[in-house]
């Protein structure tokens, strides 16, 4: 498996860039959002890939965070969505608010991404949150030194982050020291993936 790929960027495309590497050009399919966020060709990039491999093929897909990818594959989980349907999402809104609209069972803004109707919309809700309560109940062994949730906001946050991949104690240290009561929804996890992006 291919962690990340660090080279010289040769190719920006719609849907997909070549980074060279020692030699070798790396096709890597990509959201929008991540190939205008990658820079310009001739700089040296760094992108976190997902291989995928069929019978009859084998991708590379990149992004710009970890972030992005551990979205990607929770997306890869939901039944029906592909590899090409989660580039799309991810090329019309943040890893962020797309776990905020999960959590809070928003489907008019799933509704508002390419491809996604309201079934898919009420199914990918159903999916990943399902995910996160069975990884929640898995962590239950961890109790963290301080109470993070300690209102509406900060549960929110936290139920958020953990449908983006993260462990709950990691998440806990994260905003552990944050002042949620002044912060909104957004803000926690912004600041909570800056601090598990170190």
């Amino acid at each position: 498996m291919i962690s990340y790929i660090k080279g010289s960027l040769e190719l920006k495309t719609i849907d997909y860039v070549v980074i060279d590497v020692g030699g070798i050009g790396y096709k890597i399919f990509m959201s929008a959002n991540s190939i205008d966020r990658l820079g310009e060709t001739g700089e040296v990039v760094k992108v976190y890939t997902y291989m995928r491999v069929r019978e009859d093929d084998i991708s590379l897909y990149g992004f710009c965070t970890s972030e992005e990818l551990k979205l990607f594959e929770q997306l890869l989980g939901v039944s029906g969505v592909g590899a090409k349907s989660a580039l799309s999402i991810l090329s019309n809104i943040s890893p962020s608010s797309f776990a905020l609209a999960i959590i809070s069972g928003d489907v008019a803004t799933l509704k508002g991404l390419p491809g996604i109707g309201a079934k898919s919309a009420q199914r990918m809700i159903l999916e990943l949150k399902d995910k996160m309560k069975t990884q929640d109940a898995i962590e239950t062994e961890f109790i963290p030194t301080k109470v993070v949730a300690r209102n509406d906001k900060a549960r929110d946050a936290i139920e958020a982050l953990q449908v983006l991949g993260y462990a709950r104690k990691d998440i806990d240290m994260a905003i552990g020291n944050l002042d949620t009561a002044n912060l909104s929804v957004e803000e926690i996890i912004k600041q909570g993936l800056k601090y598990l992006g170190m």
